[in-house]
C-alpha cells in the first residue's frame, strides 16, 4: 500500500511540475508551430536574355524565379546549366549561392552563362537546399548562331521593295556607254536606315562578275557617309566591262572594315542568252582576255567625296604578266637557235 501511494505521489510530482511549467513557459510543451516546418522550394518562372554580342560568343542572362514556402531553407543554391542542343554537350556552368530564405515569397536569382555563337542550347536550372535537390527547370533557346555580333551592326540595309519575284531590284544599272569592245554601265542601288539615329560612316563596294566564269571584270568602292534616319540614300558609280556578256551586279556594304550585308542584280548584256540571280550556271565561249585589268569605268577616279568612287581595280592579267610571257618566248628561241649552232 505504502508502495502504491509512493507511485501516486511521483505522479503529481510529475503533473505539477508540468503545470508550472506550462504557466512559466508558454509553448514549452506544445507541439511544434508552422514556422518550424520544413521549407519548401519551386522553380516558377525562367527568363533568357542576350548581353553584347561578340564574334564567336554570346553572354547569356538567365533569370529564374524560385517559390518559397513553410520553414526557413538553409544553405539555398541554384544551379545553371548551358547544354548545346544538338551536341549534348554542357557549354557553360554557373551555380550562386542564396543563403537562407524564409518565408512565403518569390526569390530572384540570376545567373550569366558564355556560350559559343551557334546552334541552340537548353538551359536548365536546378534548386538545392542544404545539398538537397528540391525542383530543377529547362527551357529552349534556339537561333544564338544568327544573333549579329556588335561590331557589324547597323540600322542601314539595302532597300527591300515589294512585290516579290517580280520586285524592283535593289541593284540597278543603264547603258552610259557601248563601244565596240566594251560598255559602260551606271550602277546605282538603295541604302534606308531604318534606325532612329543618324547612321555611322558606311562604304559601298559594287562589283561586275561576268556570269559563267566568276571573273570580276570591274570594281569600284563609293564612300556613301552618314545616312539620316528614316532616309534612303542612292548612291551610284560606273562600270566598264567587256561588251556581249552577262554579269552579276554586286553590292556590299562595310562598316568600319566589317561586311555588315550585301546582295546582287543581273546585268544581262549578251543578246543571245539572259540570266537571273537564282539560275544554276553553264559553260560558255568565255574569251579570258577580254578581263584583262582596266580602270573599271573608263576614266581615273574622282578625288573621294561622299556617292563617289575612292577606289577602284579590274581583275585578269596584267601587262607585267604578258611581259613575262614574252620574255620567256624570246629565251626560249635564243637556246633553240644556240644549240643548233
Amino acid at each position: 500500500m505504502k508502495r502504491e501511494w509512493s507511485l501516486f505521489a511521483g505522479l503529481a510530482v510529475v503533473l505539477l511540475v508540468a503545470t508550472l511549467l506550462a504557466v512559466a513557459v508558454p509553448g514549452a510543451v506544445s507541439a511544434p508551430e508552422d514556422d518550424v516546418r520544413r521549407g519548401f522550394l519551386q522553380i516558377r518562372d525562367v527568363t533568357v536574355s542576350h548581353g553584347q554580342v561578340g564574334g564567336e560568343t554570346v553572354p547569356l542572362t538567365v533569370e529564374t524565379r524560385v517559390q518559397h514556402d513553410g520553414g526557413p531553407s538553409e544553405n539555398v543554391s541554384v544551379l545553371f546549366r548551358a547544354v548545346g542542343s544538338q551536341s549534348g554537350l554542357v557549354e557553360a556552368t554557373r551555380s550562386v549561392d542564396v543563403g537562407t530564405v524564409e518565408g512565403e515569397r518569390e526569390v530572384p536569382v540570376t545567373a550569366n552563362l558564355t556560350v559559343p555563337r551557334r546552334g541552340g542550347y537548353r538551359i536548365q536550372t536546378v534548386v538545392y537546399a542544404d545539398g538537397r535537390r528540391y525542383d530543377e527547370g529547362e527551357t529552349e533557346v534556339g537561333g544564338v548562331g544568327t544573333l549579329t555580333p556588335e561590331y557589324a551592326q547597323t540600322t542601314v540595309d539595302f532597300h527591300r521593295f515589294a512585290g516579290g519575284a517580280d520586285a524592283q531590284p535593289s541593284v540597278e544599272y543603264r547603258i552610259e556607254r557601248a563601244g565596240e569592245d566594251t560598255t559602260t554601265l551606271n550602277v546605282s542601288t538603295y541604302l534606308t536606315n531604318n534606325g532612329d539615329t543618324p547612321s555611322e560612316e558606311v562604304r559601298l563596294t559594287l562589283k561586275a562578275r561576268q556570269a559563267d566564269s566568276n571573273i570580276v571584270a570591274a570594281e569600284r568602292t563609293v564612300r556613301v557617309g552618314q545616312i539620316q534616319p528614316g532616309t534612303t540614300a542612292n548612291p551610284s558609280t560606273t562600270l566598264t566591262v567587256p561588251a556581249e556578256y552577262n554579269y552579276y551586279l554586286d553590292a556590299t556594304l562595310w562598316k568600319d572594315g566589317v561586311i555588315v550585308t550585301s546582295t546582287r542584280a543581273a546585268a544581262n548584256l549578251d543578246p543571245s542568252e539572259t540570266i537571273s540571280v537564282n539560275e544554276t550556271r553553264r559553260e560558255v565561249g568565255l574569251r579570258v582576255e577580254d578581263f584583262e585589268r582596266g580602270d573599271g569605268a573608263g576614266g581615273a577616279p574622282d578625288r573621294e567625296r561622299p556617292g563617289t568612287p575612292v577606289s577602284e581595280e579590274g581583275p585578269g592579267f596584267t601587262a607585267a604578266l604578258t611581259l613575262v610571257a614574252l620574255l620567256a618566248i624570246a629565251l626560249g628561241l635564243a637556246r633553240r637557235g644556240g644549240s643548233r649552232d
